[in-house]
């Protein structure tokens, strides 16, 4: 066993250390989902942003910023941020209002129970796509740091993470995220800096940036705006309403709170996001043409380069931190959807210690399908778009209907998601067409409004 691995082994204990002993606290379902609605500013803001800085952020980004530069098509992190920072400003406040647990109870509210069932079936693969693509992520950073294979390591991740998750939910998740944030924060900003010294400076580092691969649109994308279209509405209308992020919200101890916390947690993710694109931008020059074959190992060979071993150590349990405190945000989303929104919807006489035992047992469920997710997958980029766009055009379209008013009803909200959906997994994986998800929001908005009207048509009532 190499001194980095031990390490990085050590700082997972570390973090399940901390989780057993938070996890003392949770007595009930809303502690083990919600923190029992006490979350302030700082764990609020760190929760945010580190729920959201995953492996993706660090590795996926930094490997497309080596491949295809960095412009506005970079959804990582200009797109991903926009959506917390939308997220703040216009749903987390009034989600927070109305005292839900997970999102799938303003379904039950705004339209009706079996509507809710339906949107949990939806959003429950969303999470566990999201959990395989962090499970992923962590195993290519354990392969890179030790002789183990990917798969290998993929399976050693999973099998931490169920553990780490199914003992302190979201408070135990929070209070260790605001740790992880600030570790991920000084490890960026520790292989930036030693880059950036060994370059000469500021200047001599920009000059080693190819300014071809820098602009507003880049390739194709400047002749097909579309394209552009495509690329943000994934992230700003398939993410922004993901259960990981709702939570959050939901465990805030204000509405106003929520949203401020929120959209400072964009913030603060769109600034570290902008180390790994810079990274990216350097590795080409820095590690030869051969990066180009596995680009998304262009960090963790940096961090081996230019870093001595103790900062390594210290750079590498930041990209484990900002994996762990997204996987569990992950599992936890599906298992509340699953425990709160299928299971306790049928069974409403569910003493409340049988939920929480239900809830703890599906985040080992979905902590194995993760695994199969993650084993399976060709790279993590992949895994992440399918989570955002797979059934989310329908969520987003009902929800912001059920929030807006009263106009359309639990019919509306069924064809919604229903069209969402089946457009999606046409349009991307029968058709293959360009772009897929503005189909599937197109349809499932026109969906909602064919169900308002056919209400109004067939009773006379306001649709």
């Amino acid at each position: 066993m190499t001194f980095t691995l031990a390490a990085i082994l050590g700082y997972v204990a570390i973090q399940l250390v901390i989780g057993s002993l938070v996890a003392r606290r949770v007595s009930s379902q809303a502690d083990f989902l919600l923190a029992g609605r006490s979350l302030g500013p700082l764990l609020g803001t760190f929760t945010v942003f580190a729920t959201w800085f995953g492996a993706e952020t660090c590795l996926s980004s930094a490997g497309a910023a080596v491949t295809d530069g960095v412009s506005l098509t970079s959804v990582e992190p200009f797109g991903y941020g926009a959506c917390l920072v939308l997220m703040g400003a216009v749903f987390a406040a009034p989600l927070a209002r109305r005292g839900l647990t997970t999102l799938g109870d303003l379904f039950a509210q705004r339209f009706s129970p079996r509507v809710e069932r339906l949107a949990a079936v939806i959003m429950v693969p969303s999470s566990a796509l999201w959990a395989g693509a962090q499970i992923r992520g962590f195993g290519e950073v354990l392969a890179s740091v030790s002789a183990l294979d990917v798969s290998t390591a993929i399976t050693l991740a999973a099998s931490v993470v169920m553990l780490y998750t199914a003992m302190g939910g979201l408070l135990a998740d929070a209070i260790t995220d605001t740790l992880q944030g600030a570790v991920l924060i000084f490890g960026l900003l520790a292989l930036a800096v030693a880059v950036v010294v060994s370059l000469g400076g500021l200047e001599a580092t920009a000059e080693r940036i190819d300014p071809s691969r820098v602009g507003l649109l880049l390739g194709d994308t400047a002749e097909h705006p579309l394209d552009l279209l495509e690329t943000w509405t994934i992230p700003l209308c398939g993410s922004v309403l993901a259960q990981e992020l709702v939570a959050r919200a939901l465990a805030m101890r204000t509405p106003e709170l929520a949203r401020r916390a929120t959209i400072a947690g964009g913030g603060l993710y769109l600034l570290v996001g902008s180390i790994p694109l810079l990274l990216g931008l350097l590795a080409p020059a820095l590690l030869g043409a051969e990066i180009a074959a596995n680009p998304e190992q262009a960090i963790p060979e940096l961090a081996g380069r230019y870093l001595g071993t103790a900062l390594q150590v210290v750079f590498v349990g930041a990209l484990v931190s900002a994996i762990l405190s997204t996987v569990d945000s992950s599992l936890l989303a599906a298992a509340s959807l699953t425990s709160q929104n299928l299971i306790a919807s049928l069974r409403p006489s569910m003493s409340d210690r049988a939920r929480l035992r239900t809830a703890r047992t599906s985040v080992l469920a979905f902590g194995v399908l993760a695994w199969v997710l993650a084993v399976g997958a060709e790279d993590v980029g992949s895994l992440v778009e399918e989570a955002s766009a797979f059934g989310s055009a329908g969520i987003f379209v009902s929800v912001c209907f059920g929030l807006a008013g009263h106009f359309g009803g639990a019919p509306a909200a069924t064809m919604a998601l229903l069209g969402g959906i089946a457009s999606w997994i046409v349009g991307a994986h029968v058709l293959e067409l360009d772009h897929p998800y503005l189909v599937s929001l197109t349809a499932a908005t026109g969906a909602y409004a064919l169900g308002a009207m056919v209400i109004r048509r067939t009773t006379g009532a306001s649709p």
